[in-house]
């Protein structure tokens, strides 16, 4: 913890400075929009251009760890909602059960895949726009999935930005919630062979303004519920596009580790023909973040909403 926070107390001033001029280069509104399930307040917020009146939407769903703050690692250009808005969107996003600036779990078992695609459909039925595009991040693609699964009347298209086909190794879970570290959030960035972060894929003001927000949002835990699901044996699969009737994009970094690539090859040659699959070669996990790759990564996701 001690190494990222001594980069963070270097870098982080001058990534404040980035950040106030970038976000007074343009006007955005961002609204929250009251949504309760379960018990639960659960933080849901529409970000646009300020003035615009967006027909189109799209919801972001974050994955198993770190919530939507995620999609808005505001940093030069590198915010993708504010990408998203700037194409014309209303760009919605939610922080699950548990996560984030929801409400907290007394039991973080609770929540799982199946669970928060509910979290998800209470989302989309309070923004009430039609069919809506929908992206889910990790293991945000199992909840996005099983959601357009059920409900497949309230999907346009859906992007499974680096997907979970299965689980990655069976482990066993035995804590409801997660301890978060600085380290554990810096696992997604690509490192040196001296474990440090490689500051020439991910740029440092990027990789410590979204370090500082998971310390800021989602502070040193998380519920584990998901964790069981990702964490069971490779022969359990997570994602069953053959449920799936929308039209579904596929995108990963060739440097993804979580990916399980025999499912994935399996998951390309099933593809229907208006679904598309995109290979960033060099890209990781993160590589919606990713100095070298993060323009290629939303030029894919353009090209498919358009369609």
């Amino acid at each position: 913890m001690t190494l990222y926070k001594n980069i963070f107390r270097l870098i982080f001033a001058v990534a404040i400075l980035i950040s106030v001029s970038t976000a007074n280069a343009a006007n955005y509104e961002i609204s929250k929009i009251p949504l309760e399930r379960n018990g639960y307040n659960l933080y849901l917020s529409c970000l646009k251009v300020a003035g615009n009146a967006p027909t189109k939407n799209i919801l972001l769903i974050h994955g198993l760890t770190y919530s939507s703050h995620v999609f808005d690692v505001d940093i030069a250009d590198y915010s993708f909602a504010k990408f998203l808005a700037r194409k014309g969107y209303a760009v919605y996003t939610l922080d699950l059960t548990g996560y984030g600036r929801s409400d907290a779990l007394n039991d973080g078992f609770i929540i799982n895949g199946d669970y928060a695609a509910e979290d998800i459909n209470a989302a989309v039925d309070k923004i009430n726009a039609g069919k809506i595009d929908l992206l889910g991040w990790s293991f945000g693609t199992i909840s996005t999935s099983r959601f357009a699964a059920k409900y497949p009347e309230k999907v346009r298209r859906l992007i499974l930005y680096a997907p979970i086909f299965t689980g990655i190794g069976a482990a066993n879970v035995t804590t409801p919630f997660h301890n978060n570290t600085w380290e554990h959030a810096a696992d997604d960035f690509q490192k040196l062979t001296n474990g440090k972060i490689d500051f020439e894929i991910i740029d440092p003001a990027v990789a410590n303004t979204f370090l500082a927000n998971c310390w800021k949002y989602d502070k040193n835990s998380s519920p584990n519920g998901c964790r069981v699901e990702i964490l069971s044996a490779k022969s359990n699969r997570l994602i069953k596009l053959e449920n799936l009737k929308c039209p579904l994009l596929i995108i990963e970094g060739t440097k993804d580790d979580y990916i399980n690539r025999a499912a994935l090859s399996d998951a390309v040659k099933n593809l229907s023909a208006d679904s598309e699959f995109v290979e960033i070669i060099g890209g990781s996990h993160a590589v919606m973040l990713e100095k070298p790759f993060y323009k290629k990564f939303r030029d894919a996701v353009i090209k498919f909403l358009k369609k």
